[in-house]
């Protein structure tokens, strides 16, 4: 059943949002209210097209897988196949920006690659929104407490046995798979996002990710392209990287692509063409063509127009 859930202002400025199109930004925030207490859903293209979309009959479920696919590709849902066979999707950012109150139990398969892959038939513990315990584990202090109290000779009461030991952070403390890196896509709200990192200057440059390529593209364009075409740049971006590509030919390609904007699918022609375009000026790149020859005056005129003459 849909639920309240949390929009923090930040989202409309996530640099990952921005690489999708409207539609696949609407798509997510509906995933949003539609989701378990733990961020899972079906993973089914006409299911959350009824779900999502009941008033549009334009957009339909082929155009939710595209909406998929680009949140997918950005990072901002994880796909995966569950241990009964069926496909679920899961919210990467889900326990950083929504703190869910006694959550219920999961009939989604947990998500292999951001939760472990737990059973997801039972109630998993997890931690409060305000940093209270669930009643598995605030048995579990209680034991260690009344051992503790034991060795000390200092027998206390059941009701004091569970705060005996250090009390939990207001935000909770959290330390599950959640936090990873991969689930930090709209960034810690005390970071600010255009800051310059500071270190070792003798460090090596980080490689540079497709949003960062697509903001130095936006940068340099005079008015800042629709969001679809910013989107589809940033799914090309990333195939390319993932081939291995030299940055600095991608950079090349979007220049050429700002001079003359055409259908972002043919960026990757526009690298090639930056990344060879150098080699086909040189002699015998065309072996069956013969090299062409600058005229000249002929030394024995009679010779050479013997004929005519």
């Amino acid at each position: 059943m849909a639920r309240i859930r949390t929009i923090k202002p930040e989202a409309f400025t996530s640099e990952s949002l921005a690489q999708v199109s409207l539609t696949a930004e609407r798509t997510f925030f509906g995933l949003l209210t539609q989701a378990d207490d733990h961020g899972r859903h079906r993973d089914h293209a006409a299911i959350i097209r009824g779900l999502l979309w009941p008033l549009r009959p334009e957009h339909t479920p082929v155009d939710v897988e595209d909406d998929l696919n680009q949140l997918a590709d950005a990072g901002l849902i994880c796909r995966y196949t569950g241990d009964d066979g069926k496909s679920y999707l899961h919210i990467v950012s889900w326990h950083r920006h929504q703190k869910i109150n006694r959550p219920s139990g999961s009939r989604c398969s947990a998500c292999p690659v951001h939760e472990g892959g737990t059973p997801s038939d039972h109630r998993e513990p997890s931690v409060k929104s305000h940093g209270g315990l669930t009643e598995p584990s605030l048995k579990t202090h209680e034991h260690r407490s009344e051992d503790s109290s034991r060795v000390q000779g200092n027998e206390k009461s059941p009701a004091q046995q569970g705060f005996t030991e250090g009390s939990v952070n207001p935000h909770g403390g959290l330390t599950e798979p959640s936090m990873s890196p991969q689930c930090t896509d709209l960034g810690p709200r005390t970071l600010d996002q255009g800051s310059i990192p500071t270190g070792d200057a003798s460090a090596p440059a980080p490689t540079p990710t497709a949003r960062h390529l697509i903001g130095e593209y936006v940068a340099a364009c005079s008015n800042r392209p629709p969001g679809n075409v910013l989107g589809h740049l940033g799914r090309e971006i990333n195939k390319m990287l993932g081939e291995g590509i030299d940055p600095r030919h991608i950079r090349a390609g979007l220049e050429r692509f700002r001079v003359k904007p055409m259908h972002p699918s043919v960026l990757a022609s526009l690298v090639n063409e930056a990344m060879n375009a150098g080699g086909l000026a040189r002699p015998g790149i065309r072996p069956n063509v013969p090299a062409h020859t600058a005229w000249t005056n002929p030394v024995d005129g009679a010779a050479a127009y013997a004929e005519e003459l």
